[in-house]
């Protein structure tokens, strides 16, 4: 699974085969890759993202990024999604933004996997996500 997500996530590089013997090679754990190419992210507070995750079904969901204080959670979605996302709280990058994105397999300083690539290209439904967030939100204040 590592190496085919690995694979997955260096085609968005604008030369996906030398990110790809980069990232193997040099053993990186973090590398600069575009979004709007192959996914937009879509990233909301921690407090908020971790109780999404748990709402989402685990066959559907796509990969979900955090960095290292659990501050941030980002979830990949179909290109073009970040253009049109309306939401309060919720920070997008699409075409023209670029992210930092760990290594599918190895730990790093900085952002990690919740849910790694799995290579097939799966991606986080908007719609269901959307949904998600708004049981999220309700629940937290509920308490």
């Amino acid at each position: 699974m590592e190496s085919t997500g690995l694979h997955w996530l260096a085609e968005a590089a604008p030369d996906p085969e030398s990110c790809r013997e980069q990232w193997e090679r040099t053993g990186l754990g973090l590398m600069l890759l575009p979004a709007g190419r192959r996914w937009d992210v879509l990233s909301v507070p921690g407090r908020l993202g971790r109780p999404v995750l748990d709402i989402l079904d685990a066959r559907s969901r796509g990969p979900v990024l955090t960095d290292f204080g659990g501050e941030s959670v980002g979830f990949l979605v179909p290109v073009g999604t970040a253009a049109r996302w309306v939401g309060t709280g919720v920070s997008t990058a699409g075409d023209g933004t670029w992210i930092v994105v760990p290594h599918p397999g190895r730990c790093s300083r900085g952002v990690r996997w919740l849910v790694p690539p799995d290579g097939s290209g799966r991606l986080n439904d908007p719609v269901l996500l959307e949904l998600a967030l708004h049981e999220a939100a309700a629940r937290l204040t509920d308490w």
